[in-house]
């Protein structure tokens, strides 16, 4: 894949923030149409992977995007550090009970590659590891969609400029300290050491399941393009109402 550095982290040039809002509000009304179809026809299941530096925007765009849908054709899980418990199985055994079941949308908030990421940019595996860690999870993938699972993975693609900006918000902002984490901006620190580590990430992808690169210094077109990139790939599957 092309080095994300080399990626624009902001919409392109043409696009416009008021007409991408509007836009939003009718990608709102066919996705909520196509998750209840996706429901009803109960033949295929969508995982919705979200990864992205701290402040990406992973949380926003849960909350912008996906809001329209009936909560009942939808879970969310957020990975976060694991517990003891975790620790004492391999790294994918949290994970395996919130793989979504037919005719549901699931949504990971961080996942599996976390598993990944934070030991590569902490030199807690090598590079054996790392690689056999990328081979289990493209095998699990692609299980997956062998069984009719749906995987979107989402990048969101933050500039190192905004991550600053916005850890700063957390610490000025009445209605965002309660984000604020003291270990944020020791680990921003180490953003090229993450830099290097996504990019490992989204080389060691299987074939048929790519990431998708989302701009995210601006939520408007964040929250504009991963829901056309929903939208879309559900009509895909051409789904029809049972008789």
């Amino acid at each position: 894949m092309k080095s994300i550095s080399d990626i624009s982290t902001r919409a392109p040039d043409g696009i416009n923030k008021k007409e991408s809002k509007i836009e939003l509000k009718k990608l709102h009304r066919r996705l909520f149409s196509l998750q209840n179809l996706l429901y009803a026809e109960d033949k295929h299941a969508i995982l919705i992977i979200l990864q992205g530096m701290d402040t990406s925007g992973k949380d926003g765009t849960i909350r912008h995007v996906f809001s329209c849908i009936n909560p009942q054709g939808c879970n969310v899980k957020s990975f976060k550090t694991p517990t003891e418990e975790e620790k004492r199985h391999d790294f994918l055994w949290r994970v395996y009970p919130e793989f979504p079941e037919k005719g549901m949308v699931q949504i990971f908030n961080r996942s599996y590659y976390e598993d990944i990421l934070f030991p590569v940019v902490h030199d807690l595996i090598d590079k054996k590891e790392v690689a056999a860690r990328h081979k289990l999870i493209n095998e699990v993938e692609e299980h997956l969609q062998k069984n009719g699972t749906i995987i979107l993975k989402i990048f969101l693609h933050l500039s190192e400029e905004e991550q600053h900006k916005k850890l700063e918000e957390r610490l000025t902002n009445p209605e965002k300290k309660w984000k604020y984490n003291a270990n944020d901006k020791k680990e921003s620190k180490k953003w090229d050491d993450y830099v290097s580590a996504y990019q490992q990430v989204l080389d060691g992808c299987g074939k048929n399941n790519p990431w998708i690169i989302v701009p995210a210094d601006q939520k408007w077109y964040r929250n504009y393009l991963v829901a056309t990139t929903v939208v879309e790939t559900l009509e895909k599957l051409k789904m029809k109402f049972p008789k």
